[in-house]
């Protein structure tokens, strides 16, 4: 899996020229799901999502987690995260998991984040989807799961 974790004041995702997903405070999280990818990784990135701690404290410290401020999270599967750039100038996907286990990952990701976080915003599987947003910071992390 590969994760873009973008910390927002706020984001939307539109389809079709209607917003189908917004949030305030927290992060907008692009997942793109690859071949070796199972359910357990998805796990711990979750875990690892309620406990990161990247927002402010009082003093100004990076010291709290989305929990502890409240936020919010908008999902967004990118497939093109796994884009391999290193032959041509045209990316390929080879290494982006088949589309059946990706909806499935996918939407077991969802599912997750809402068992842990509650209420969850996404964007549709495969659909031309326009995120907007304003990122906070900018603070921005990659995750990806051949360094885990």
């Amino acid at each position: 899996m590969r994760l873009v974790i973008q910390r927002v004041n706020y984001a939307s995702v539109t389809v079709e020229n209607e917003v189908i997903g917004s949030i305030q405070k927290g992060y907008v999280v692009l997942l793109g799901v690859g071949e070796g990818d199972c359910e357990e990784m998805a796990d711990r990135y979750v875990d690892k999502l309620a406990k990161l701690r990247i927002f402010s404290d009082d003093n100004n410290k990076i010291n709290l987690s989305i929990q502890d401020v409240g936020g919010e999270i908008l999902v967004v599967s990118q497939f093109t995260l796994y884009a391999d750039c290193r032959k041509g100038n045209r990316p390929g996907f080879s290494q982006a998991a088949s589309v059946d286990k990706a909806i499935k990952l996918y939407e077991y990701f969802l599912e997750r984040c809402r068992q842990v976080l509650g209420s969850v915003q996404h964007g549709i599987f495969g659909a031309d989807m326009k995120v907007n947003l304003e990122n906070d910071g900018p603070f921005t992390i990659v995750w990806d799961s051949r360094d885990w």
